[in-house]
């Protein structure tokens, strides 16, 4: 079974978010959705999310796409790779966070995952930064 898995906010569900959930899961046989912890998302992008974590998980899962929805970890960013060994680490379009050391961290915990960053669809729509009212 291929397992693939991605990371998010995913505080706004809109239409951008189930594209990508869709294509990650068209990568593998079983996608795991980690989402940010409310701590990790403030200190990433600065402000709070607008909904809390639990959910933000359960937006997530309500989609449907994923065959498990799970918080984050609150200390290690990559540990749930070494938890669940993914074959393909599916990034969104503009994915940033912990992107630069994940190789290094891929190596050095033995994760043999391939990295797909996947295409946006529509960003000038459909965009969490863009949808946000505050």
């Amino acid at each position: 079974m291929k397992t693939v898995i991605c990371f998010g906010t995913f505080d706004i569900i809109h239409p951008g978010h189930e594209y990508f959930l869709h294509r990650a899961k068209d990568l593998g046989d079983r996608l795991i959705v980690s989402v940010g912890r409310d701590p990790i998302v403030e200190r990433i992008k600065g402000r709070s999310p607008l909904h809390d974590e639990i959910k933000r998980v359960e937006s997530v899962r309500s989609l449907g796409i994923a065959d498990s929805v799970l918080l984050g970890d609150l200390n290690d960013m990559y540990a749930q790779l070494e938890e669940y060994h993914p074959d393909v680490i599916a990034l969104g379009y503009d994915q940033e966070a912990f992107i630069d050391d994940l190789p290094q961290e891929m190596a050095r915990r033995g994760i043999k995952a391939v990295i797909v960053r996947l295409p946006p669809y529509q960003p000038e729509r459909f965009k969490s930064s863009k949808l946000r009212k505050d």
